[in-house]
């Protein structure tokens, strides 16, 4: 097996990195603080001139045809500087995927250029409601068909990048009648159509750049050609797509965990405790060496996972085996990088606290760590079944 990159992504990786060091790591700590939009907005523009909106979307729309692993490599990169950029960046490229899988010519013809271009400055993925995260095949909201209109009702929480988003994907139902999860559809809802409501932001632990909002559709008309995928068909659309997202939401996490690790490594060479450098102690040696070889392997499954999909495979168990290491190995690495930098881990004057808050939620969003594990073993029995 040649593991080896293309020197297309090896390309995409040293311009990620490069891009990130520059731009995004020197104001990380403060859009932490100060939540700039208007500096976040700024940097996503520039990403967007650089390509990385469309990393898996055909040239003929706007896109770079990089392929899943380029955007993996490209995604952990920046998220090694910050996790906010990262995660709209990651969630952009879903949402342009979705259209680019399901959507009709006319739709991609439309949509496509105007994300890739950073017309639309980013695109939103409404799927979780209140009663419906975990299991989205629970929703609420309704889209009713009337005339050549469908009529949008409910309400999507949690949604990335919902207040400045040129265009959302929104599932809904649209068969009341039918047994759960079979009856929801799947649309291209853009930002500006009247009934929208979109509340401001969300006060979050961490990754705070990044505006996480509700969003509610009151009466909200959208045109019948803005059904993707075919009525009552939308929900295996959503368990695809955030199988891709998951890719997307794992190297995201590998990118803070090693940022951490790094970190705390450097001033272990440092640091002085008991006439010694901390980074001659065997404990805290071992501790280096059981999170850097976690965080390898968590790679080694994103690129499986990523390759996996690049090929056309069934690649849905491969990426929730990925999303659940890698998260699940970046959230231990984090808090040990943490606890190696004792009180100074601790003190907003590093960015140890910072990464510790913001990989928190990688074990939640696309699937929580536990919704994971029911993937995997599911794919696990059917295979012998």
């Amino acid at each position: 097996m040649n593991l080896s990159l293309t020197e297309e992504q090896v390309m995409i990786q040293d311009m990620a990195r490069k891009f990130a060091e520059t731009e995004l790591a020197p104001v990380a700590a403060e859009l932490d603080e100060t939540q700039n939009q208007t500096i976040f907005l700024e940097n996503l523009a520039k990403l967007t001139e650089l390509g990385f909106m469309g990393l898996n979307i055909k040239a003929e729309y706007g896109g770079v045809e990089a392929g899943t692993v380029a955007f993996s490599l490209a995604i952990t990169e920046i998220a090694r500087a910050c996790a906010s950029t990262a995660v709209t960046t990651s969630v952009t490229n879903m949402v342009a995927e979705v259209i680019q899988a399901i959507g009709s010519e006319e739709h991609k013809q439309t949509y496509l250029p105007k994300l890739c271009s950073g017309e639309y400055q980013a695109g939103a993925f409404c799927l979780t409601e209140s009663g419906a995260g975990s299991d989205p095949a629970g929703m609420k909201t309704t889209a009713e068909l009337d005339g050549d209109e469908y009529v949008l009702n409910g309400n999507k929480l949690y949604i990335t990048s919902a207040s400045f988003a040129g265009i959302y994907v929104v599932w809904a139902v649209t068969d009341t009648s039918a047994p759960k999860g079979k009856g929801i559809s799947c649309f291209l809802v853009e930002a500006n159509t009247p009934g929208i409501t979109v509340s401001k932001a969300e006060e979050k632990m961490g990754q705070k750049a990044s505006p996480t909002n509700e969003v509610s559709f009151t009466n909200c008309r959208i045109p019948k050609s803005a059904l993707m995928g075919g009525e009552n068909k939308g929900f295996a659309v959503a368990v695809g797509e955030l199988a891709g997202g998951r890719i997307g939401i794992g190297s995201l996490a590998l990118g803070i965990g090693l940022a951490a690790m790094d970190y705390a490594r450097d001033y272990l060479t440092e640091r002085k405790q008991f006439n010694q450098s901390l980074s001659s102690f065997q404990g805290l040696q071992w501790k280096l060496a059981d999170r850097y070889t976690e965080l390898e392997a968590a790679r080694l499954l994103l690129m499986q996972a990523a390759y996996t999909k690049e090929q056309g495979l069934p690649f849905g168990k491969e990426a929730s085996m990925a999303k659940l290491f890698a998260a699940e190995k970046a959230n231990i690495a984090c808090y040990d990088a943490l606890q190696m930098m004792g009180g100074a881990g601790y003190i907003k004057e590093y960015p140890l606290e910072r990464f510790a808050r913001d990989v928190r939620v990688t074990s939640i969003y696309e699937g929580t760590s536990e919704i994971q594990k029911v993937i995997i073993s599911r794919a696990l029995l059917k295979e012998v079944s």
